[in-house]
């Protein structure tokens, strides 16, 4: 056979111009405390919840979407493959491609992101982008001691060579390896970061717990108003995040004592203007205005730009949470626009004083004061709670959905802070 070689096109390929990234909605689990209603439910359990809501919502049963796009924070082993694995214990096509990501509590937001420049680069015309955490199934790992034996064990060639290994095993050797709430390079804990944070921009507790409060009562506000009824699926007897105090107010959450900071002569932070550990999951259904219009669907806003940074909170000046106080003002610079230019803003609440420590740092920068009554207008995550990775998908399906609302042209701005010392932002409008 003779093989023919064709010579190589000099003309570069004519890669097409980036299309519009529509959000359709979202869908989500409530979410629920820690060792709670889902103390049994796996990570997968959760997003098949999410994503199934969103497949029944949106009529996509049988479909096969471009993407799903999907990760977690505290993973099992077992999990190695869970968006996949979600998408074909789903009712979505099994011909779905799925991949996983993980940025800690940008998790989500990443999650979006990627799924959105697949539409946007012309790979596809839909996604599915998600999260889901769960500290009640959190893994539970083998003590390195034990697994440095039993991999001995493993690689001996006789039995006696295996039992000689094994008889190595001290009771101290079955204590398991549980997760650590802490920062691998310091050893201290995210809310341990938060109140060194808190101290250096000199958050007051009032501040913290009025945050606090506020968004409890806005959560509150947004169920009695039928808000989330189209954004929230019910799961396992609960219909309504199980973390929502409706009658929090600033003098209940005075009452509580400091949990972080307490070597410090005046601690501000307190369970009460924390977030607690909470499993759920949240998912978005993303595609070209072309794709939503052959299904009837109506956009609700579109993503425009985003920015991500990270700061040195090791050996550096800057706190832990505080990339977001980087990450926006980049952002804006890109956009051409000024922090007053947006109508609602979406700042994750992983502490009440890291939030109020990040519009601290941007009014340090130069950029106009945000407007509170335009803050987190719906409650976030001091009243939801914050599964680490549906964070983000949440987000996104609220300000799309508070964006659609306002009956004209608006303008979101999202930023969430992640361990690591990074933050993820980004910018969704409606024309």
């Amino acid at each position: 056979m003779v093989t023919v070689t064709r010579p190589r096109p000099s003309i570069p390929l004519a890669l097409p111009q980036p299309r519009r990234v529509a959000v359709i909605g979202g869908s989500r689990t409530p979410f629920a405390r820690s060792d709670g209603p889902y103390a049994t439910a796996s990570n997968q359990d959760l997003l098949t919840a999410a994503l199934d809501g969103l497949v029944e919502r949106y009529g996509l049963a049988g479909d096969r979407v471009g993407a799903f796009v999907a990760g977690a924070v505290l993973k099992h082993s077992r999990d190695f493959n869970l968006a996949r694995e979600t998408v074909l214990g789903s009712a979505l096509d099994p011909r779905t491609p799925a991949q996983d990501i993980q940025q800690a509590c940008g998790t989500g937001l990443q999650a979006v992101i990627a799924a959105a420049n697949t539409i946007a680069l012309g790979s596809v015309d839909s996604a599915i982008a998600g999260g889901s955490d769960t500290t009640s199934d959190a893994p539970l790992g083998v003590n390195d001691e034990l697994r440095r034996i039993l991999l001995a064990a493993r690689r001996a060639r006789t039995t006696g060579a295996r039992l000689k290994a094994l008889a190595a095993v001290r009771p101290r050797h079955l204590v398991p390896d549980i997760p650590r709430n802490a920062e691998p390079r310091t050893g201290l804990s995210m809310g341990e970061h938060a109140a060194v944070t808190a101290r250096r921009w000199a958050v007051s507790r009032e501040d913290q717990d009025l945050l606090a409060a506020t968004s409890h009562q806005r959560l509150a506000a947004a169920y009695e108003r039928g808000f989330l009824d189209d954004l929230v699926v019910p799961y396992r007897g609960l219909d309504r995040d199980q973390n929502l105090r409706p009658g929090s107010t600033v003098e209940k959450l005075a009452r509580l004592k400091p949990v972080f900071g307490t070597s410090d002569p005046n601690p501000t932070m307190t369970a009460g203007n924390s977030t607690p550990l909470t499993d759920g999951a949240a998912t978005v259904l993303l595609a070209t205005e072309e794709w939503a219009r052959e299904r009837g669907l109506e956009p609700l806003a579109h993503l425009s730009l985003y920015e991500t940074a990270a700061v040195d909170y090791v050996d550096g000046d800057d706190g832990l949470l505080m990339a977001p106080a980087y990450a926006v003002p980049r952002l804006l610079e890109r956009a051409g626009l000024g922090i007053e230019d947006f109508d609602l803003y979406e700042i994750h609440e992983a502490f009440a004083s890291q939030v109020l420590a990040t519009l601290a740092a941007w009014e340090k920068q130069g950029l106009a004061p945000v407007d509170r009554t335009r803050l987190n207008v719906a409650g976030s995550s001091l009243a939801t709670g914050h599964p680490f990775a549906a964070t983000g998908a949440r987000i996104v399906a609220t300000l799309a959905k508070l964006l659609a609302e306002r009956e004209g042209p608006g303008r979101g701005l999202i930023s969430i802070c992640a361990a690591g010392g990074q933050g993820v932002t980004a910018i969704l409008e409606r024309p």
